[in-house]
């Protein structure tokens, strides 16, 4: 009876049932019944093994040594050099015989050891029962085991998925620990992206391609990301190149308010911009190596804003809005040129923003100098003035030079100077043209203050007289004084802010005071002196009023000594002209008056109708002519208004007068067209001028009696032929021969020598060199028309003086005439 198999799972391995052996009775009978077949079937081969050679039965003794010795695994070889060979036969023969002597050992070992065997099988069986108890047992055991183990195992299972799960999560933690850095990089550069914060990107992607991608490891997402860096870096390259053409844009319209503000000293104009375009499109272009690139993108960018900049407007000058707005650009764009040059390194240095000020600072002043030109508004060229100053001011602040700026403001004071000039001419000739060229009549204290206080009048005597009272001059003195003065300050408000010294100040101001006396009112001064319309009382008047205003001069070189505080007695200090332009304007007005004088007494005398050939009145006095008449009547109504002229002043136009009209009265009898003359025409003329002897004074003027300065200036007599008796007997028809001896005058005869028109030529200007008052023996001038003196030019003259009329006879008188015809050339 054989155990029964057992079979273990887990932990324990299965077992196979064995069987056992049978007794030895069966033992031995199988292997000799196989012995006994083979020896059988050898039978017929023992002639071919008892030919086998030596060698043969060696070899074969080697191979059954080596089948019993060797694995039956490895006997191929061995069995194959056997089927190989010609003696498999005679081999199978040996391997029969060793066969049998084995079983037979067999069978002695059997057969030793059989009642032993039996007693163990008989054990066994014994056993049996207990075994299958056991086995009985173990069954149960394995059951309750398997049933126990099924948990076990499943723990197990669940635990080796755990194993599993955990070596899993490990490595996804692992990769996960480098793929993660990259994907939260790359969210972070899509955000900076979206944001448009390009550098912080860019450096993004550059800490993404350069550390995080070869960490992550062969991923399809990591490959694609690296594909798609170089586009993202042309994409911020781009998108940072379009922020800074719109930064470009953007500074170059709002450069007005940037200077604006820069001029108005608000600090912090420079954060009217963001300037994060330029610094991240520099980071950007550093970043990428193409630093050098943009720095020369931008300065040729900015070089030809400048050139717009700095291009004015063609209207700029017609209005100070158009200069401002032309410097605001400029300050502007400087400032921010500043602050670049200041804030970031290297994009632009000192030398090119200097560059750059130079091309400015040529263009400004070209463009300044040609605009400017246009202007003929002063108050506009000062204003202009005022905004350069400010805006070489706010330059300045900046550490821009400007001195050039400040050179052609100096310039531009000789051109506000002409246009103060011409501005001051239209003004002084409306105050004279509105002027009424009369005393200033003043009724109270407070009149008179209020005109004093514009004018410098000082006056003891005036000022003592009782209300109302005339002050000497017109209004046109106080108004031009006034007007003086705003002429000097609208000089010193250009003068100031120019960083000048007072003395530069003083000596400016005194110098285009110079040219406005000088020029300007001298110009003026004669315009109002030379107009057709003006009048004697109007020319007296002007005399007055420039003899008061020159002597307010030095008021006016204290007036400028105190607005610049120079003393008027430092050296080099410029004096003012004043002094010659009044006494020029009033020698004018002088001569005027001796030219206007004279140009009425020829409208007097045109009036004059002598009949030359009258015949002489019986009885009678001879009355005067009638314009002679109203000739007296003129001038005595015309030098009652000499009263306040200098004395000198009117004592000159009186002798102009009187030299005037006895020249005139001269050439009446010298006229070539007179060709004979009665004793008639003679007694009138002589009538006339007894007229003139026998009226009285003209007026209290300083001056002696009319006709006797008439007399005494020209129509003199010698000594010798004064006399009131009759003359010795035939001389009178001697003077009647000569008469027929000279007379009569050919019609054809010789025109008027160059003496006559010289004579003539004086008569028409007397005002050049107006005769003074002469002692007992002065001459008369050489250039006077002296009827009788030309006659004998040897005798002296006498003091007293004597008409026509008082002459021996009128034909004496006619012989006389006569003769000087024929000395004239007549």
């Amino acid at each position: 009876m054989t155990p029964p198999d057992v079979v273990f799972s887990l932990p324990f391995a299965p077992v196979k049932p064995r069987s056992l052996r049978l007794p030895c009775k069966h033992i031995e009978r199988t292997p000799l019944t196989h012995g006994a077949r083979l020896g059988s079937s050898r039978l017929g081969s023992e002639p071919s093994t008892a030919t086998c050679s030596m060698e043969t039965a060696a070899e074969h003794e080697r191979i059954l040594r080596e089948i019993e010795s060797t694995d039956t695994n490895c006997i191929g070889p061995t069995l194959r050099s056997v089927y190989d060979g010609q003696e498999h036969g005679l081999f199978m023969d040996k391997l029969d015989v060793r066969i049998r002597n084995h079983d037979r050992e067999i069978e002695k070992m059997c057969n030793h050891h059989f009642q032993g065997f039996v007693d163990s099988i008989t054990e066994l069986l014994k056993v049996r029962g207990e075994a299958q108890k056991l086995k009985s047992q173990v069954t149960e055991t394995n059951r309750r085991l398997q049933d126990d183990g099924k948990d076990l195992m499943g723990s197990m299972e669940e635990l080796k998925q755990c194993r599993v799960q955990q070596r899993n999560i490990a490595t996804t933690v692992d990769k996960l620990t480098h793929c993660l850095p990259v994907l939260e990089m790359y969210s972070r550069l899509q955000e900076q992206m979206r944001a448009k914060r390009y550098y912080p990107a860019l450096l993004t992607l550059e800490q993404l391609e350069q550390t995080c991608l070869p960490r992550a490891g062969q991923y399809r997402f990591c490959s694609i990301m690296a594909e798609n860096i170089p586009r993202l870096r042309t994409q911020i390259r781009d998108t940072a190149m379009t922020q800074l053409r719109d930064f470009l844009e953007s500074i170059r319209k709002h450069s007005d308010k940037i200077g604006e503000t820069a001029i108005k000293q608000v600090p912090g104009a420079q954060e009217l911009v963001d300037f994060s375009p330029v610094y991240r499109c520099l980071h950007i272009y550093t970043v990428l190596g193409l630093r050098e690139a943009f720095e020369n993108y931008y300065r040729k960018q900015r070089r030809k804003q400048a050139r717009l900049v700095l291009q004015p407007h063609s209207n700029m000058h017609e209005t100070l809005e158009g200069y401002r707005r032309y410097f605001n650009q400029i300050v502007g764009f400087f400032v921010v040129e500043d602050h670049v040059l200041h804030t970031t390194q290297g994009l632009v240095n000192r030398a090119y923003v200097e560059e750059l000020w130079e091309l400015a600072l040529s263009k400004i002043v070209a463009a300044l100098r040609t605009h400017s030109s246009y202007c003929d508004d002063p108050d506009l060229v000062l204003d202009l003035k005022n905004l350069i100053v400010l805006f070489a001011d706010t330059l300045q602040g900046y550490g821009f030079p400007v001195s050039q700026l400040f050179d052609m403001l100096l310039e531009m004071r000789d051109q506000y100077g002409e246009i103060l000039l011409k501005r001051w001419n239209v003004t002084f000739r409306q105050v004279l043209d509105q002027d009424n060229y009369s005393p200033i009549p003043v009724s109270t204290e407070q009149e008179y203050r209020h005109y004093t206080s514009q004018f410098p009048q000082q006056d003891p005597e005036l000022e003592k007289l009782p209300f109302p009272k005339k002050l000497p001059f017109s209004e046109f003195v106080p108004k031009v004084y006034c007007q003086l003065k705003e002429f000097i300050y609208a000089c010193l408000k250009y003068s100031e802010d120019l960083h000048l010294s007072s003395t530069e100040v003083d000596d400016m101001i005194r110098k285009s005071t110079n040219l406005l006396l000088t020029r300007t009112l001298s110009h003026c001064l004669h315009y109002a002196i030379k107009k057709k319309n003006v009048g004697l009382a109007e020319l007296v008047q002007l005399i007055i009023n420039t003899t008061h205003l020159e002597q307010s001069c030095h008021f006016l070189e204290e007036f400028i000594s105190n607005i610049t505080n120079v003393p008027p007695d430092t050296a080099n200090t410029t004096k003012l002209y004043g002094t010659s332009t009044f006494k020029d304007a009033r020698h004018a007005a002088e001569a005027e008056i001796y030219t206007s004088l004279n140009a009425k007494i020829d409208q007097f005398l045109q009036l004059a109708d002598y009949d030359w050939l009258a015949a002489v009145q019986g009885g009678g006095t001879l009355t005067a002519s009638d314009y002679l008449v109203d000739l007296i009547a003129f001038l005595k109504s015309t030098f009652s208004v000499f009263t306040n002229l200098p004395g000198k002043v009117a004592q000159t136009a009186c002798m102009s007068a009187c030299k005037h009209i006895s020249t005139c009265l001269m050439q009446l009898l010298l006229d070539p067209d007179v060709r004979q003359i009665s004793l008639g025409a003679l007694h009138q003329l002589n009538a006339d001028v007894r007229e003139c002897e026998v009226t009285g004074t003209v007026h209290a003027v300083g001056l002696v009696d009319l006709p006797g300065r008439l007399w005494k200036t020209h129509l003199q007599v010698p000594e010798g032929e004064s006399s009131h008796g009759a003359g010795a007997a035939g001389e009178d028809e001697g003077d009647e021969q000569e008469e027929q001896r000279l007379c009569p005058i050919q019609e054809d005869g010789p025109r008027p020598t160059e003496t006559h028109r010289r004579h003539h030529q004086a008569a028409a200007q007397p005002h050049r060199a107006a005769p003074r008052l002469s002692g007992p023996s002065a001459r008369p001038p050489a250039r006077t028309c002296d009827l009788i003196g030309s006659l004998n030019p040897n005798t002296s003259l006498r003091t007293s003086c004597r008409p026509f009329g008082l002459f021996r006879s009128a034909s004496r008188l006619k012989r006389h005439w006569l003769r000087t015809k024929m000395e004239r050339g007549c």
